[in-house]
């Protein structure tokens, strides 16, 4: 489902990465681990374009948009647009939840889908009101966030990112802001989508969730990114 090829990245003076390939099996939960600062989460952010490469190419799917080093800096108007469309095949679901204060649950979920898909606000409500049912929050359609608990905040982040149909789900450590006691809620929503098939693609310091749920666990160890046996 994503496959990653001669990816280079650097910050200034230091490389982050430098010619990695990698591939992420399609409909399978895969979990990225290692120390904070090693590039995990630049790595998410490349995969939907959030951060720009330097060089290498990326294919989600069957659409790939590959250049070289100097060229994103100017990318053609026909690279763009196929970049917008890879984007569209991601959700990317953050450590902050980042929620509209002044919009219900129902309302956050179903605004891309409206102002982006142009899809129609009553068929965006039977859609929203679907998907906030299979993430545990179908009783807090009309609540705003300020009323949920940060557990249930991150569920409507994540159907939020699924209202816009991604084939890949990304989760840049969408924990690490939650009380312990909330954990697993967003876990088990992870695990329930696993089940149904979702390509999901994790960063996060838990290893017993690592242990239990993933398919293939990612580790950064030595400057280098490498498969866990």
């Amino acid at each position: 489902m994503v496959k990653i090829e001669r990816l280079t990245k650097s910050f200034g003076s230091h490389t982050l990465f430098k010619d990695l390939t990698l591939q992420f099996p399609q409909g399978e939960l895969t979990v990225i681990m290692g120390p904070s600062g090693c590039g995990k989460s630049t790595l998410l952010r490349c995969i939907n374009f959030l951060e720009l490469f330097d060089s290498g190419r990326i294919s989600i799917g069957d659409i790939s948009v590959e250049w070289n080093a100097g060229e994103a800096s100017g990318l053609p108007a026909q690279k763009r647009h196929t970049l917008q469309k890879m984007r569209s095949k991601t959700g990317m679901v953050f450590q902050s939840f980042n929620l509209f204060p002044h919009l219900t649950v129902l309302e956050n979920v179903t605004l891309a889908p409206i102002q982006v898909k142009k899809m129609n606000p009553n068929e965006a409500a039977e859609m929203g009101g679907r998907i906030l049912e299979r993430v545990g929050l179908s009783e807090k359609t009309h609540t705003y966030p300020a009323k949920l608990s940060g557990g249930q905040q991150q569920r409507v982040a994540i159907a939020r990112s699924l209202a816009m149909q991604p084939e890949v789900m990304l989760y840049d450590e969408p924990t690490s802001q939650l009380d312990p006691r909330l954990v697993d809620e967003v876990f088990n929503v992870m695990r329930e989508l696993d089940s149904e098939g979702m390509t999901q693609i994790v960063v996060t310091h838990h290893v017993q969730f690592a242990k239990d749920a993933a398919s293939k666990v990612l580790l950064f160890e030595d400057d280098t990114f490498r498969w866990s046996e």
